[in-house]
């Protein structure tokens, strides 16, 4: 009875277990306050770029769009990663500078075309 328990839960866990760690941006998501290196930062910002193009947020004109500059700032919650991308190629003037925000610790805040 216990080998079956214990076959079973084996089973289970390993049909479970993809579905939990599925998800677009997945190896994004940090546990704890520890700091991410820039490098870290600046990988997350093109996945969670390419994800807000593929899920239609984003023109599909962002795709080329170059990573300008990344930097440390004061946010409300302490200490931010602010990404910037620029893409002449956009429609709206007012929207050709994108800003992606990231927690000290690595984690999405949010993403838009303002820079607050």
């Amino acid at each position: 009875m216990k080998t079956w328990i214990a076959t079973v839960t084996l089973l289970s866990s390993l049909v479970f277990a993809p579905q939990a760690m599925a998800g677009e941006g997945g190896s994004c998501h940090f546990h704890g306050n520890t700091p991410v290196p820039e490098g870290v930062v600046k990988d997350c910002a093109e996945q969670r770029r390419a994800s807000l193009v593929k899920t239609g947020k984003l023109d599909t004109s962002w795709t080329a769009a170059k990573q300008d500059a990344i930097e440390l700032v004061d946010g409300k919650k302490g200490k931010e990663w602010k990404v910037r991308y620029s893409n002449p190629a956009a429609a709206d003037k007012a929207k050709q500078t994108l800003f992606i925000f990231f927690s000290h610790s690595g984690n999405f805040i949010a993403a838009n075309f303002t820079g607050q």
